[in-house]
């Protein structure tokens, strides 16, 4: 799994002009799955999130997790975060998961780390043609992937 993570203010995703998540301060994650990826993956992510140090203490030092500064999370599915442009100017997207792996696993996603965080994820919808619209606060952007985790 590969995600991107920004810390933001303010962020909404629509689909069709309608709203469909909107979160204040905290993060908007980006979600990538590729076939290989499993439970484990999951779970490593959720709690590399959860204890993220990526907002400031009182003295303006990235020292508190979105936890600790009582910060909310919205998840948005991204397939395209396993673009290959090895060749040509078209990406391929070979890597990315296909739907019928990829919707479970962005559902297992969206439960595990609400559970982790211990309250509600805001999301988008799977498969959607969505509108992401932010503030990045920062600006702070993060990618991880979880087969490297050294």
């Amino acid at each position: 799994m590969r995600i991107v993570i920004q810390r933001v203010s303010h962020c909404e995703v629509a689909i069709e002009g309608n709203i469909v998540g909107r979160i204040g301060k905290g993060m908007m994650i980006l979600l990538g799955v590729e076939a290989e990826d499993n439970d484990t993956d999951i779970e490593w992510l959720c709690g590399k999130i959860a204890h993220l140090r990526i907002f400031d203490d009182e003295s303006g030092v990235m020292n508190l997790d979105i936890q600790q500064v009582n910060g909310e999370v919205l998840v948005v599915s991204q397939f395209t975060l396993y673009a290959s442009t090895k060749k040509g100017n078209r990406p391929s997207y070979i890597r990315s998961a296909p739907e019928p792996i990829s919707r479970p696993m962005y559902e297992k996603f969206l439960k595990h780390l609400s559970a982790t965080l211990g309250k509600e994820v805001a999301h988008g919808e799977f498969g959607a043609d969505m509108q992401v619209s932010l503030t990045n606060d920062g600006p702070v952007t993060i990618c991880i992937d979880s087969k490297h985790k050294e």
